[in-house]
């Protein structure tokens, strides 16, 4: 049976968007291309993968749902430590901590969703904050199973897929990190450009339109908030994996912080602008903090400051303006 003309016109809009473009392509065979061509570079490309989980988990949040939060560390730190606890006490398997770190993360976000909604942004603000502050708490007093200020240790993670052991030089863990962040990047990708993934847009977009049309706002919105929580978790608990050690920084609201600032560097609202942003990020703070130790922030501040200035596209059209200047270019 064919679909009615203005349903056809929709669903071939629909099907352009969410087709791979060429750029997509480029920008993970040069992902991958990094296992090889930069061997000597992969602890902090490691690092770069775990904070592009965690920006991309909190894009889905910020830049789909439309929920601002000062406290998405909660999840992260949750799945860390389920991770680590899983690691100490269960199995080693990676795999199965990283269910676990999932399944933490989901279970908070599930449970603190349902406060979001009973209220506007700055009270979503507190409480998320709030949440967070909680949980680091408890970590903190509950020292006798998280080693609380001193951090826990004594984790002995197994090889990946029994056969790829964890190594000083990081090479096994970026590549387990990079190819978790492709496959969870993927499904967010099905998911924001599903039917759902649209409603949710439409909500952020216009939320009383989307209620005038039968959306149902309360559901979508603790669907999708605990699906980044999840992906949070999962964030939290490679961390945990990769470095062998929680410490409850994991918690700390300067990494709520730092996401909400990768996403600013990076953009909202189309996942790649996460990633981006955490790589401009780590990248950024790697150089600066080796030239600059003590002030390393100033830098990364004014960067901030001058890319809220001059607008994210109008800093695009200049750098395209200034390489057309290059020899060679057209």
């Amino acid at each position: 049976m064919s679909l009615p003309e203005p349903a056809a016109d929709a669903a071939r809009l629909l099907g352009r968007r969410a087709r791979i473009r060429p750029a997509e392509w480029l920008f993970w065979a040069l992902a991958f291309a990094a296992l090889f061509l930069l061997p000597e570079r992969h602890l902090i490309l490691n690092s770069i993968a775990v904070q592009a989980l965690f920006a991309l988990s909190y894009d889905l949040v910020l830049g789909f749902a439309g929920i601002v939060s000062l406290g998405h560390a909660a999840f992260f730190g949750v799945g860390a430590y389920a991770a680590g606890l899983m690691t100490k006490f269960v199995t080693g398997d990676p795999l199965l901590g990283l269910a676990a770190a999932g399944l933490a993360g989901g279970v908070v976000g599930f449970a603190s969703s349902f406060l979001l909604l009973r209220g506007s942004d700055l009270t979503r603000l507190m409480v998320s904050l709030g949440v967070a502050l909680i949980l680091a708490e408890i970590a903190n007093k509950a020292a006798w199973l998280t080693g609380g200020t001193d951090g826990f240790s004594g984790m002995a993670v197994g090889p990946v897929l029994g056969r790829y052991a964890f190594d000083i030089f990081g090479h096994v863990a970026f590549a387990y990190s990079l190819c978790v962040l492709f496959v969870l990047f993927v499904l967010a990708r099905i998911v924001v450009h599903s039917p759902f993934g649209l409603s949710v847009t439409a909500l952020h977009h216009n939320p009383l339109r989307a209620r005038a049309v039968g959306v149902p706002v309360n559901r979508r919105l603790v669907a999708m908030y605990t699906f980044a929580a999840i992906y949070a978790g999962i964030a939290g608990g490679l961390l945990a994996q990769t470095t062998q050690f929680v410490s409850l920084d994991v918690l700390d609201f300067n990494r709520s912080a730092d996401v909400l600032l990768m996403l600013v560097i990076g953009g909202t609202g189309y996942l790649y602008g996460g990633m981006i942003g955490a790589a401009l990020f780590v990248l950024a703070q790697d150089q600066l903090a080796s030239l600059t130790p003590q002030y390393w922030h100033f830098w990364i501040g004014l960067a901030l400051v001058v890319l809220t200035l001059v607008g994210r596209e109008r800093f695009a059209k200049r750098l395209g303006a200034f390489a057309r200047l290059l020899p060679g270019a057209r």
